[in-house]
């Protein structure tokens, strides 16, 4: 963690440096940030920053995806008079195993719009799930597991 805000700060003394602070100014400048420290980094020894950051910006990029796909599927919903929703409650085996992992897992799940985590089973292996779309469970289960859930025990792993 201490990489990353290494980073940030290099990011921010290269747009003091340039006299503009612009979102592609500090963009340039982490970018510039993170090359000094691959450059530099046998000598700040041994981290898993520089597999970890690629590994967050993807779930960053595929979380807003995904948000956004699910504010278009809910408001045509919402907008078109034929309702298309087949509400529904799927149960998810999960293979987060603590606290933080079933956590933020959940906590994804009800961000996005059409989802909702309701509970979880008493042995924590299973996440009860509401979706609005639930053409087949098994399809609803396969896109948390195979997005959320399998992207996220990456990043936190």
């Amino acid at each position: 963690m201490i990489y990353f805000f290494f980073n940030i700060f290099l990011a921010l003394v290269w747009a003091l440096a340039n006299g503009q602070i612009s979102l592609s100014n500090l963009g340039i400048g982490f970018l510039l940030g993170y090359a000094v420290l691959w450059f530099s980094k046998p000598l700040l020894g041994p981290t898993g920053y520089f597999r970890r950051l690629p590994v967050a910006l993807r779930f960053v990029v595929f979380f807003f995806w995904q948000l956004v796909l699910s504010n278009l599927r809910v408001a045509y919903d919402v907008i078109t008079p034929p309702l298309y929703m087949r509400p529904g409650i799927v149960a998810v085996p999960l293979d987060a195993k603590t606290d933080q992992e079933i956590t933020l897992l959940a906590n994804l799940i009800t961000l996005t719009p059409g989802t909702l985590s309701l509970n979880l089973s008493e042995d924590r292996s299973t996440l009860y799930v509401h979706a609005m779309f639930v053409d087949s469970p098994d399809s609803v289960r396969d896109s948390i597991k195979n997005g959320f859930e399998r992207r996220l025990l990456e990043l936190m792993r």
